[in-house]
Formats: C-alpha cells, sequence, structure tokens
C-alpha cells in the first residue's frame, strides 16, 4: 500500500542509529512516502505501525528506539474492517 510512494520497491536501506533517523532519512529519500508514515509534527500516524524485528516501536521506545546492524525496520498499515 505504502510502495507507490516509493517507487514500488519494496525494502529500503538506512545506516541510521534510531528509527527517528532512519525516518529522517526516509524524509530526505523519499517526502511523499514520510507524509504518510509520519505526521507534521513528525510522529508516526495512529494507523501505522514500526517494527524492528519483531518489536513494535510503540511497545519500548518509540521512534527513539537504538538500531543495530542487520536490524529490520518493518513499517506497516494498520489492517481493520469486518
Amino acid at each position: 500500500m505504502l510502495r507507490v510512494y516509493c517507487g514500488g520497491v519494496t525494502k529500503l536501506s538506512s545506516t541510521a542509529p534510531t528509527v527517528r533517523g532512519a525516518l529522517e532519512e526516509l524524509e530526505q529519500r523519499h517526502p511523499s512516502l514520510h507524509r504518510n508514515i509520519c505526521d507534521e509534527t513528525g510522529a508516526v500516524r495512529r494507523h501505522i505501525n514500526v517494527f524492528v524485528n519483531t518489536s513494535n516501536v510503540r511497545d519500548g521506545e518509540g521512534i527513539d528506539t537504538t538500531l543495530q546492524p542487520g536490524d529490520v525496520v518493518t513499517i506497516l498499515p494498520a489492517v481493520s474492517g469486518g
């Protein structure tokens, strides 16, 4: 669903030390994608989930979560409906 905002790629790389840094890199490289993930204050939108490996960042340090080499950051829109 978000691929349309980054030319259809499924993986992007980053050397940022935190999720916040990775999102800032994303803002520079793919501004329209960033606008769909973060609001005007830089906070992750309510309907977007960000995981580092298998942990939702909302359950820990938020976007200040530290990244280690090899970590995988997954950005998923929430799925709802019935």
